[in-house]
């Protein structure tokens, strides 16, 4: 990747890839347990998830709310495949299946330090009751702030494999491949959160919590790189050319998700 990227193909991978993460972990997480477990799903939007567990045991309510951050794991495993052997895939298809796998990895792994610090969101709710309450904060913080960076540093290892650079140079063009997806995937949960009519609160608990704190790793994950044990591209890797295809997917995906799981879906069980 020695030229720069096609910023509007690069663009529309983050829009798609965003989208689906949030999908992956309200629908098929949330939602998907709740079904599993008996439950029956009401609303589903960009930002929250709720569901009847009503006669069901606690342990159900701990599985619903788990079942986002297991979803995102299972995502990123199912991405791992299409990164190995690169240079056999396209830039995008690469890039794509990057941006996807690191997106899910990095909220997945960063919910229990958001939890453990703010005492609020999933893992508060499966943690609820347990006691001592600091000593199981202090558990979701450590192990999530341990995972997330180890999060960021595969995401930029697997990133500097098809940089050609070195030194200062790959951290620079690395940006180059990191802050567009994160500013436009932020905009993304942000501009849909604002159509949700639970208020602002919940965009800042919710949609702005998962954008610009949850993937924050492609603000500031770059700067590993300066790590000369992490290996660059070990010869010409193509660049990230423009693709219509993936800008007329990003054009449908985006307008559905924010159209749609913006407001939210409401449930009607029985109907």
């Amino acid at each position: 990747m020695e030229n720069r990227p096609d910023l509007l193909t690069l663009a529309s991978l983050a829009v798609v890839a965003y989208a689906l993460a949030n999908v992956v972990h309200e629908g098929l997480g949330h939602a998907g347990t709740c079904i599993l477990v008996g439950g029956k799903p009401q609303v589903l939007s960009s930002m929250h998830f709720e569901g009847d567990t009503e006669g069901l045991p606690p342990l159900a309510d701990r599985l619903v709310a788990a079942g986002g951050t297991v979803a995102n794991l299972i995502a990123a495993a199912v991405a791992l495949p299409f990164l190995r052997r690169g240079r056999d895939r396209s830039p995008a298809t690469w890039l794509f299946a990057w941006i996807f796998a690191s997106v899910n990895l990095m909220q997945a792994t960063g919910y229990p330090l958001f939890s453990g610090v703010g005492n609020i969101g999933d893992w508060s709710a499966v943690t609820r009751g347990w006691s001592p309450t600091w000593l199981w904060r202090l558990m979701l913080a450590a192990v999530g702030g341990i995972s997330y960076l180890l999060a960021v540093r595969w995401a930029m290892t697997a990133l500097a494999g098809r940089l050609e650079e070195t030194g200062p140079a790959r951290v620079k063009a690395a940006y180059a491949y990191t802050f567009t997806p994160y500013l436009v995937g932020c905009a993304l949960y942000v501009v849909a959160g604002l159509l949700n009519p639970a208020g602002l609160m919940l965009v800042a608990v919710s949609a702005v919590a998962s954008s610009l704190g949850g993937t924050s790793g492609f603000a500031w994950g770059p700067q590993l790189l300066h790590d000369p044990d992490i290996p660059s591209a070990t010869g010409p890797v193509p660049a990230l050319a423009r693709n219509w295809g993936w800008v007329a997917a990003a054009a449908v995906v985006g307008l559905a998700f924010i159209i749609v799981l913006g407001p939210g879906v409401h449930f009607h069980p029985g109907r």
